[in-house]
């Protein structure tokens, strides 16, 4: 067994800080990697990601585009529609999400993987 170091833990990085304070939270992540494939109307987009409330995902999607990652588009009607599309800033994230998923596949066990679902 390895002996504990005594000297301080290194503090959190600012960055990763403000990454997980928004990306961290529940269906935010689910979120941005629907929109990386192509700009999606509000109805499709719910239907996208299984279990998240209309209010929820209105909630997330409104951080999203005040951290500028999520862009709100109002498509005239009839019938009016709302789409949302990422920023450059939001379509940025792509390395990292495939990365992610790479590792995810790599190091988490099958049991984990419950959550997988459609994005096309």
């Amino acid at each position: 067994m390895r002996e504990p170091v005594t000297e301080p833990c290194k503090q959190v990085d600012g960055g990763i800080t403000r990454v997980f304070a928004l990306l961290g939270k529940r269906w935010t992540g689910l979120i941005v990697a629907v929109l990386m494939e192509r700009p999606v109307h509000f109805a499709d987009l719910r239907r996208a990601i299984p279990g998240i409330s209309e209010r929820m995902l209105s909630d997330r999607l409104t951080e999203l585009g005040a951290a500028g990652l999520v862009v709100r588009e109002v498509d005239e009607g009839p019938p009016l529609r709302v789409s949302y599309r990422l920023t450059e800033a939001g379509a940025a994230l792509d390395p990292a999400l495939k990365e992610l998923a790479a590792w995810a596949e790599k190091h988490l066990p099958e049991a984990e993987r419950g959550t997988e679902r459609c994005l096309g």
